[in-house]
């Protein structure tokens, strides 16, 4: 593909970060011009120095500026820009915004604002799978009827998951063990869907004790076709998001992972997609369920295609053009595993809590197989302003084990200094006996929280060591050396 070929020639890129340097990678292989906004704390990242060109934007905080969609909109229209690349988050999913870049006169480098809105919506779009055949948890909705909605949260039987119909990446989720804490968590449910998202609309659906989370990727063309590329598996989480996924899961087999792809391929034909989207399951012993269906590039897409070779965005941009699909699925196979860990600007040991600081010095590994996606370069801060994550450390080998191997080294090879991030717990998980089995589940950092705190499972011994570790310090041995001041006031009397 070739910039000659193309209705357009340049691309304004509506996002930030590792994603916006990923998206100019492809612009570039493709010969076609990159733009991109930024909000002024991104002034000095690479994605802003990588660009074309780059138009600032402004708000009352840096993400509002990313949210800003007229904003945007006028800046696209300013360089004359052909397409816009929403990357994810901000609104890449807000079909508001895709509607009014399609009004513009602007191709908008994902699906349709319609099926945004269908599957956007948990609800609608939880209804619309069934109703296309396809199988969901057993479940309850408020809108349907809401004076009975907690009794019939109840009929399903606990456990049970309870999620606000708008939004992702956690936010509002409930897990309800005892049917009795089941009001409280659905107010608390609409609280935070209400906060977050501005809805508060709740369903509740069959909680799978210990779920993997297993998502396929799909692309699908204006003229009907549909193809899959295989699943990942993105079940090590902390508080609903995602830390490290892999393809293929080692807990499918070939006949399940033929059915779970196939029937997320269908779930789209069903939608008209057309575009990249990822549809996610909840898979079980031997069940899955739909999830919900993300309209959009994945943060993990990486690792898809280490094992397929297909540029993803690259395919992206060729179907916002009007291309058909140059493959068929047969056409597409997969070679090797591949595996992506999450760097974040955050302290596992203190209960994942966001850390700043300024990038003293930077060096990513440079084994053969190892890809590193990172947005922000050395000298730069880096502060709350925005999602933690930092960059994402993605390796392929020809086998499971090797590729978990090749992981651990390439995150402890990573240099990053000015910054605390979350390299050494990265490499903790990837060593774990239950990762290396392919033992996880969504729920197994919390059951095993001495990953996170880095305690082994001699804890005993580890307090003795803190302890012995806090004695050779000046201030604590003196305050052990001190003698009270209630006993220094009896001078030298003695009994």
């Amino acid at each position: 593909m070739v910039a000659a070929s193309f209705p357009f020639d340049t691309v304004l890129i509506a996002n930030r970060g590792e994603i916006a340097v990923r998206i100019i990678g492809s612009l570039r292989k493709l010969g076609l011009r990159a733009a991109i906004v930024y909000h002024e704390v991104d002034a000095a990242a690479p994605a802003v120095a990588l660009a074309d060109v780059a138009i600032k934007i402004s708000g009352k905080t840096p993400v509002s500026a990313y949210l800003d969609s007229e904003q945007i909109v006028a800046a696209a229209r300013t360089v004359g820009a052909g397409a816009l690349h929403p990357g994810y988050g901000f609104l890449s999913e807000n079909a508001g915004f895709a509607r009014a870049v399609a009004t513009a006169g602007i191709a908008f480098i994902g699906p349709s604002p319609e099926v945004i809105e269908l599957m956007g919506d948990k609800i609608r779009a939880r209804n619309f799978v069934e109703r296309s055949g396809f199988p969901v948890a057993p479940s309850a909705i408020e809108e349907s009827d809401p004076s009975t909605f907690l009794a019939r949260a109840r009929s399903i039987g606990a456990p049970l998951l309870v999620k606000p119909s708008a939004g992702g990446g956690g936010k509002g989720m409930r897990i309800v063990r005892d049917l009795d804490l089941l009001e409280d968590a659905v107010a608390q449910a609409r609280s935070e869907g209400q906060r977050y998202f501005g809805d508060g609309r709740l369903y509740v659906e069959r909680y799978v004790e210990k779920p993997r989370h297993i998502e396929v990727q799909v692309l699908g063309d204006a003229f009907g076709s549909v193809v899959h590329l295989f699943e990942r598996e993105c079940s090590v989480q902390r508080r609903f998001q995602k830390i490290i996924e892999e393809t293929p899961s080692p807990a499918l087999s070939s006949q399940m992972r033929e059915r779970i792809c196939e029937t997320a391929a269908g779930v789209a034909r069903a939608a008209g997609y057309r575009n990249a989207g990822t549809v996610k399951f909840i898979f079980g012993r031997d069940e899955f369920y739909f999830l919900e269906m993300n309209t959009r590039l994945q943060v993990e897409h990486p690792v898809t295609e280490m094992i397929t070779g297909v540029d993803l965005v690259a395919e992206q941009i060729a179907i916002a053009a009007n291309r058909p699909l140059s493959f068929r699925q047969s056409d597409i196979s997969a070679q090797g595993h591949a595996i992506e860990a999450r760097l974040y600007a955050e302290s596992p040991e203190r209960g994942f809590s966001p850390t700043t600081g300024k990038v003293l010095m930077l060096d990513y590994p440079r084994e053969e197989g190892v890809r590193v996606d990172s947005g922000i370069a050395q000298g730069q801060s880096i502060t709350t302003a925005f999602d933690p994550m930092l960059a994402k450390v993605i390796v392929h080998a020809p086998t499971r084990d090797a590729a978990v191997d090749r992981s651990i080294r390439a995150v402890q090879d990573l240099v990053l200094l000015g910054c605390e991030t979350n390299a050494a717990f990265l490499a903790r998980v990837l060593g774990d006996c239950g990762f290396r089995n392919g033992e996880v589940h969504t729920g197994y950092l919390d059951e095993n929280p001495g990953i996170a705190s880095g305690l082994d499972e001699a804890p005993d011994e580890v307090t003795k060591l803190l302890a012995v570790a806090a004695l050779v310090m000046r201030p604590v041995r003196d305050a052990a050396d001190a003698v009270p001041a209630l006993h220094a006031a009896i001078g030298d009397w003695r009994n």
